[in-house]
């Protein structure tokens, strides 16, 4: 029993090697996007279209991904994902062309659909109840934590080789991963083979993708754009049209019954918030750092280490706090640490010191660190093994959904400050345009014209933004404090006592179907 608990800890340990490189791909790429715009002669639309391709492809096919797990197996899935994920990569790596690297970046997302809620879905099969909080905390914390170090990570490759190889990081993780999932980690699936939805796959793949798309189109044209209000309408309407046919549906792709479960409602609403306010904070960081502060790209990766050193801790703090308190105190807590974090930090100034900075950092890194895999457990909990898939993917889709819309969303609160905030009296067309566009385009005219007052102008316009933005993520944190305490399930224990039997759980359960590598805890 001693071996069997030492090899799930060690499956988990890899799979979140494999999850780092995921969160990394989604920031390591922006690093390097200066280089790739004279390398692969690309212009600003197609530079868009690198980070784009992988988001768009990743958001469109979580569902179906989930549910071909269930369905064939997800160990078999993890493995082909992960091949896949590495053979892309290295596609990635020696692109010739800027069409090549969009596409290979499309695979990529497709990998991603699949390996994060794959590796998430095994969780219960390997893992019993009272040590699937931790388990989750670490998975989470795997995820969560790439996504700040891509910048670290891309800004010393970057110095020393060539823009390829913040891709090639991906292999080694990938080959760590396929060896502990082909060893470690038993195979399991529903045991029953229900017919593919294809009308559902088809209309949650078009919704997501138009929503997906839509909002990554409104952070650049604006809401009112003619594209923008077209790609949010298609979306809205294919998932009002999946919602009918999921409910008219023998075999339904999703189970809507799950939202009949309060753990998985609310959980899920609290993961998605969390994703809102992280990914609209580290769209605007980044550029503080650089614009207002100029520091380099290392530097800036760098600056952002106190949020993982507060996430580290406050997953630790949570995991032993959750025993006695529940879930409910637990993400009520985390919330209350991301909003009081992030309401100090309304406080920078172009003349704040970095001390100030790291303090906000790490506690809406420790908040992080209670708030999500708490709030995941809460969602996770109420699914059984027969459809830990399709569940799991949903919640996927839905944070990166969240993500997507907090940075377009927090973005357009920044853009309006900023833009607003400008004092362009004098300046021609010509060169105000390029200032309102954006605060890097700003500093970089400013220092174009040797303008000492524009420069400052255009950093303390950026600073106000960034604070109008830091203040509506601390009042969407303070309203996760709200949600936690009125409506989450005091803990995962309880919460089927709670919620009654979800709809969604069929009598049978998935089983793993090679008992050599079968973990306690596993219902037979």
């Amino acid at each position: 029993m001693e071996k069997t608990g030492a090899r799930r800890w060690w499956a988990l340990g890899a799979l979140s090697v494999a999850l780092l490189a995921v969160g990394l791909d989604l920031t390591v790429l922006n690093i390097a996007l200066p280089t790739l715009a004279v390398d692969l002669h690309a212009s600003t639309g197609t530079l868009q279209w690198f980070a784009d391709a992988y988001t768009l492809v990743l958001a469109a096919t979580l569902l179906p991904a989930g549910v071909l797990g269930d369905r064939y197996g997800r160990r078999r899935m993890l493995l082909f994902a992960l091949a896949l994920f590495g053979a892309a990569s290295a596609v990635c790596a020696w692109a010739p062309s800027a069409g090549a690297l969009i596409a290979a970046r499309a695979v990529l997302g497709l990998a991603a659909a699949f390996l994060l809620p794959l590796s998430m879905s095994v969780l219960p099969v390997m893992f019993t109840e009272a040590e699937r909080p931790r388990a989750i905390g670490i998975w989470a914390t795997a995820n969560m934590i790439g996504i700040p170090i891509g910048p670290i990570v891309g800004g010393l490759l970057l110095e020393h080789y060539w823009w390829g190889s913040v891709f090639l990081i991906n292999i080694p993780m990938a080959a760590i991963g396929i060896l502990a999932v082909a060893t470690l980690v038993p195979e399991s699936r529903s045991s029953t083979r229900q017919p593919l939805d294809l009308p559902g796959t088809l209309t949650s793949g078009i919704a997501l993708l138009g929503v997906t798309y839509g909002v990554i189109r409104a952070g650049e044209h604006g809401w009112g754009e003619a594209g923008t209000l077209i790609s949010l309408l298609i979306g809205v309407v294919f998932a009002a049209i999946f919602v009918v046919t999921q409910r008219r549906s023998a075999h339904p792709l999703v189970d809507l019954a799950l939202f009949r479960s309060k753990g998985f409602t609310w959980g899920t609403v609290l993961a998605t918030v969390v994703s809102f306010a992280m990914f609209g904070m580290l769209f605007a960081l980044p550029q503080y750092f650089q614009s207002v502060n100029g520091a380099s790209t290392l530097i800036t990766g760098l600056r952002l280490l106190p949020m993982i050193g507060g996430m580290l801790i406050g997953v630790r703090i949570a995991d032993r706090v959750v025993r006695r308190a529940g879930d409910k105190v637990v993400v009520a807590i985390g919330f209350g640490l991301m909003a009081a974090g992030l309401a100090l930090g309304t406080a920078t100034t172009t003349a704040t010191g970095y001390g100030l900075t790291a303090t906000w950092l790490a506690l809406m890194g420790a908040g992080l660190g209670f708030a999500m895999p708490t709030a995941m457990n809460a969602a996770m909990s109420p699914l059984s093994a027969e459809r830990g898939g399709v569940g799991s993917a949903l919640l996927m889709a839905l944070r990166q959904v969240g993500g997507a819309i907090g940075v377009a969303v927090l973005g357009a609160v920044l853009g309006a400050v900023y833009r607003g905030g400008l004092e362009l009296t004098g300046l021609s067309t010509a060169i105000a345009a390029p200032v309102r566009d954006s605060v890097n385009t700003g500093v970089a005219s400013a220092e174009k014209l040797g303008s000492a007052r524009l420069l400052d102008t255009v950093r303390v316009a950026f600073t106000h933004g960034m604070d109008a933005m830091l203040w509506v993520s601390a009042g969407l944190a303070a309203l996760g404090v709200l949600i936690a305490v009125l409506f989450l399930p005091a803990s995962s224990a309880t919460m089927k006592a709670l919620d009654g039997p979800p709809a969604a759980q069929p009598e049978s359960t998935a089983r793993p179907t090679e008992p050599e590598h079968e973990p306690r805890g596993v219902p037979r």
